[in-house]
């Protein structure tokens, strides 16, 4: 009699468990199927179609910039440095006096000398004048001369003293830091400033010789250096050639000559340099951003319609395509295989997308796609 309360109580306790079990059972079957029967939302993207263009034929090089004229002014004979008529890092004219050595023994002399000179002129007219009349000899003539022509030498050997001492720019350019002091005794040689002629600027450059056949004086240059204020490309003609092959590397040198007003390169600075050949090279392009980019292999995402049974058109699906790429020039990448020209394909946030989504097309913040793009001025 004591066991069929509990009896009772296991058996109702069953019950309201399996009532439990069997409703959650119908919810989740219920939440099965209507997952099997949901279908997304179709995703907006932004399309491109792929379009033949024309790219420049560019070779690329690295380059070192030199100045056109350049120099580390010296002191060409010692001496104490007796002035100093620069400032450093200014720009100086062709002739501008840069410092001045003590000369006063050198202006001492010249008086005496010059004095010798002028007895010397005297005595060589007075010998002329004799000669004619025949009253000295040729020989002792040609010894008046010889004593005037050594006095103009001795006062023209002071003064040539003098302007080495006295030093200026030998051409127009940018003054670098200054390397001596005032007072300070010079050595023959010892350096006094730097002076670079920065406009303009040669740039030197190394190509492989296969190339040597395409390139010529007069092809247009750009080059650009690493500017963190993205700076814009300096443009510049090919003005040079070596004429022969290194024979180490099997490299051919060449020159070009740029403008450089803004004195943005700096002579020593690398650069990377792209040679602009005449001839076109046709490529179909699509921008960079519809590429997804993957180990085995990179693919884009084609739009195309969806249709229903009757061949109707119901919308648009994404098919996922591997293509080959090529070169990639500012925000576009050459296609050369797995894409035909005009067809259309999603151009941005291909990482969220898969094969056979459907899709719906907004260009409205489609970005703007360029072959050189300057982020730096936008």
């Amino acid at each position: 009699m004591k066991i069929k309360p509990f009896l009772f109580a296991g058996l109702l306790l069953l019950a309201v468990a399996l009532v439990i079990g069997g409703i959650k059972f119908l919810q989740i079957r219920r939440m099965i199927e209507a997952g099997a029967q949901f279908v997304p939302p179709p995703e907006t993207v932004s399309v491109f179609v792929a379009e033949r263009q024309s790219w420049e034929s560019i070779l690329t090089a690295t380059g070192s910039l030199r100045a056109v004229q350049g120099v580390t002014v010296a002191a060409e004979l010692p001496g104490k440095v007796a002035r100093i008529a620069f400032e450093a890092g200014t720009a100086a004219r062709a002739g501008d006096l840069l410092l001045e050595q003590d000369t006063s023994s050198e202006k001492a002399l010249l008086p005496g000398a010059q004095a010798r000179a002028d007895l010397a002129k005297s005595n060589l007219a007075r010998s002329e004048r004799l000669l004619a009349e025949r009253v000295i000899s040729p020989a002792e003539h040609d010894a008046v001369v010889a004593e005037s022509r050594q006095a103009l030498a001795e006062v023209e050997a002071i003064r040539s003293t003098i302007d080495k001492k006295t030093i200026r720019a030998p051409f127009a350019g940018r003054l670098g830091i200054r390397l001596v002091n005032l007072g300070q005794i010079l050595r023959e040689g010892e350096a006094i400033v730097s002076l670079q002629s920065l406009d303009p600027i040669h740039v030197d450059f190394l190509l492989p010789q296969q190339f040597a056949g395409l390139i010529r004086p007069g092809l247009p240059v750009r080059v650009r250096g690493d500017d963190p204020a993205g700076g814009a490309e300096q443009e510049g003609r090919v003005t040079a050639l070596n004429p022969e092959v290194d024979a180490a590397t099997r490299n051919l040198r060449v020159q070009a000559t740029l403008e450089n007003r803004e004195e943005r390169l700096r002579p020593g600075m690398f650069v990377q340099v792209r040679v602009i050949l005449p001839e076109q090279e046709p490529v179909l392009a699509i921008p960079a951003t519809a590429v997804l980019y993957a180990p085995y292999g990179n693919s884009v995402f084609v739009v195309e319609e969806k249709r229903d049974a009757s061949g109707a058109p119901v919308g648009r699906i994404l098919r996922q395509q591997v293509v080959r790429l090529g070169e990639q020039r500012g925000d576009f990448v050459a296609v050369s295989e797995g894409l035909e020209e005009g067809a259309t394909l999603v151009s941005t946030g291909v990482f969220k997308l898969r094969n056979g989504q459907e899709v719906v097309v907004d260009n409205r913040l489609a970005p703007e796609f360029r072959l050189q793009p300057n982020p730096g001025n936008e």
